[in-house]
């Protein structure tokens, strides 16, 4: 019997690490994004959930916070396959 990971623990890794590094260590997002080497759009998409996390960005908020990058690209990979599960099992994807 294979583990079903619970949808609710598909947690977007933009959003965890907003609410984990980037909010209570009161960091601006432009300041921020200067510091990890992106536009300041680009982090704000990340950090909204509207953008996906790419192995090079996951790697710079390794090197900025400590955070594994192999651990927020498994959170992006656990949050890519719940939100296509549930647009798949609503039937608004053929076969």
């Amino acid at each position: 019997m294979a583990i079903v990971l619970n949808p609710s623990f598909a947690v977007h890794p933009g959003l965890w690490l907003r609410d984990e590094f980037v909010e209570p260590q009161a960091h601006l997002v432009t300041g921020l994004a200067a510091r990890v080497g992106v536009t300041r759009q680009a982090l704000s998409n990340l950090l909204n959930g509207h953008s996906s996390l790419s192995a090079t960005m996951a790697i710079r908020f390794e090197q900025a916070f400590g955070v594994s990058a192999q651990t927020l690209l498994r959170m992006q990979a656990a949050h890519d396959l719940a939100s296509t599960r549930k647009t798949v099992e609503a039937g608004l994807v053929g076969a």
